[in-house]
């Protein structure tokens, strides 16, 4: 059985704290915050570094990490830097296209290697990016085995 990571939005880290104890990971539906969240088997570090390196052009080693806002023996929460979600926001679909190229193409790295998947899963962030915006939230992901 292999990890998930659910990831939401929350105005702070003591709200993004509270959402695992108040709820069971089977119930999170994507709303408990009023965000549209997003399952998924990819984890938080190549989804920073998946963005970072191919829209912003950070070498890979440079990608920051995430900060770790509670561990549990069941889950753990933990922050993506804000620069991960901003710059989604902004970029048009030759930015995305370029980006999933690139990422296809970075050597020693993990998560999805076809082009076409990483540029779905890029517009799937870039959606996710702009509800945050508007709610005026921070990404968080929520990982239990």
């Amino acid at each position: 059985m292999g990890v998930t990571y659910k990831y939401f939005g929350a105005p702070d880290g003591a709200t993004a704290a509270r959402v695992p104890i108040s709820m069971r990971p089977e119930e999170l539906g994507g709303d408990e915050l009023g965000m549209g969240g997003m399952f998924t088997k990819i984890k938080p570090e190549t989804v920073a570094a998946m963005v970072l390196t191919g829209i912003q052009g950070i070498p890979l080693h440079k990608v920051p990490p995430l900060e770790l806002v509670v561990l549990h023996p069941d889950y753990a929460v933990v922050k993506l830097p804000m620069t991960v979600v901003d710059p989604l926001r902004g970029v048009g679909e030759e930015s995305v296209g370029a980006a999933a190229f690139i990422w296809s193409t970075v050597p020693d790295r993990g998560g999805p290697s076809n082009a076409y998947n990483v540029y779905q899963l890029l517009h799937e962030w870039q959606d996710f990016s702009h509800r945050l915006h508007d709610a005026g939230h921070q990404a968080y992901c929520l990982v239990w085995p």
